[in-house]
């Protein structure tokens, strides 16, 4: 007897802009490692001036606080440049994305409701832009993040007149 495998989903054809990679390191280093750095030397400092006898039993902690936060922010941009991608098809809109707990989804363009190009603060200082691909759907949006100031525009006005020229289902 045979055996039927799924078939399996290749990786979508564009890639996030290299300027991604820049872009998620200054979001770790200011979300996850300097406050867990900060936190550490909050502790550090006066256990050493006051304490030095409590440091034997205060470094392992600390280090336990801020080395994944260093591994972090040094392994998550590279790994998640390799997994987030973006291709817009005639019928559909597909995105793949996150880094540990990888998604990858397939909104077709008949369901497309809004799009939206978004530039935070730390965005607009690297050139880049996110593209929020908004659907009825319980799923949620879907966002193509760490694309370059142009092509989230050129993406976005593309997803829009795409989405006009494919018919809405009748349900």
């Amino acid at each position: 007897m045979t055996e039927h495998l799924p078939p399996r989903l290749r990786p979508p054809r564009h890639k996030a802009d290299p300027l991604a990679r820049r872009w998620w390191t200054a979001q770790a280093l200011l979300t996850v490692t300097a406050p867990a750095t900060l936190t550490g030397l909050a502790l550090f400092v006066p256990a050493l001036l006051f304490f030095p006898g409590a440091l034997v039993w205060l470094g392992p902690p600390l280090a336990l606080l801020v080395a994944p936060a260093l591994a972090y922010a040094l392994v998550m941009p590279s790994w998640r440049y390799k997994v987030h991608g973006w291709e817009l098809g005639t019928l559909a809109v597909y995105a793949a994305s996150g880094w540990f707990w990888q998604k990858r989804r397939i909104v077709p363009l008949s369901r497309v409701q809004t799009v939206d190009t978004v530039r935070g603060p730390l965005q607009r200082s690297y050139g880049l832009a996110t593209v929020t691909v908004t659907t009825a759907s319980t799923h949620g949006d879907v966002k193509i993040a760490g694309l370059s100031d142009a092509d989230a525009e050129h993406l976005a006005r593309r997803i829009g007149e795409a989405a006009q020229l494919v018919p809405g289902d009748a349900t």
